[in-house]
């Protein structure tokens, strides 16, 4: 994970390759991504990469990058994060609405009271119960995912 992180040209290259690939083998199906903690760093690394997705959504993921975007996104962009995640500092939150908005990206960002990191995931690594789950997070965030990609697949059709 500190490798993808401190990397994110080698990050969007790997990313980009799997793209390629999925598009070779479903070139009909709209391409949507989704990630969770350093996934959720992935797919905002897709769509600040440029790549021709029709939404991103990610789950308390990392937002800092060390490689801005600088031209417009395509994608539809939806962000779910606890507001206590320690990993991701409000200052950080800041920093990628500023982002986001120097380059007219079409955002959404629903930050959840209270909420820390890792708020969808009910087990811990050990399979111990993990004390970041958040029920109503998990279940606000995940409509939010869905209420999106309808509307988004809806308007396609």
């Amino acid at each position: 994970m500190r490798n993808l992180r401190s990397d994110p040209a080698a990050m969007r290259r790997r990313l980009g390759a799997t793209l390629d690939l999925l598009r070779t083998l479903h070139p009909d199906v709209p391409h949507l991504a989704i990630g969770f903690c350093l996934g959720g760093m992935a797919v905002l690394e897709m769509a600040r990469a440029g790549q021709d997705l029709v939404a991103v959504s990610s789950f308390h993921g990392m937002l800092e990058t060390s490689l801005p975007a600088h031209d417009p996104i395509k994608p539809r962009i939806l962000v779910c994060h606890g507001d206590a995640d320690s990993l991701v500092p409000r200052p950080q939150v800041l920093a990628f609405w500023e982002e986001m908005d120097a380059i007219g990206a079409d955002w959404h960002f629903h930050s959840y009271a209270g909420v820390e990191h890792g708020f969808t995931n009910p087990l811990a690594r050990d399979g111990t119960p993990n004390p970041a789950y958040d029920p109503s997070a998990d279940r606000q965030s995940w409509a939010a995912m869905h209420a999106l990609f309808d509307e988004l697949l809806e308007l396609r059709s």
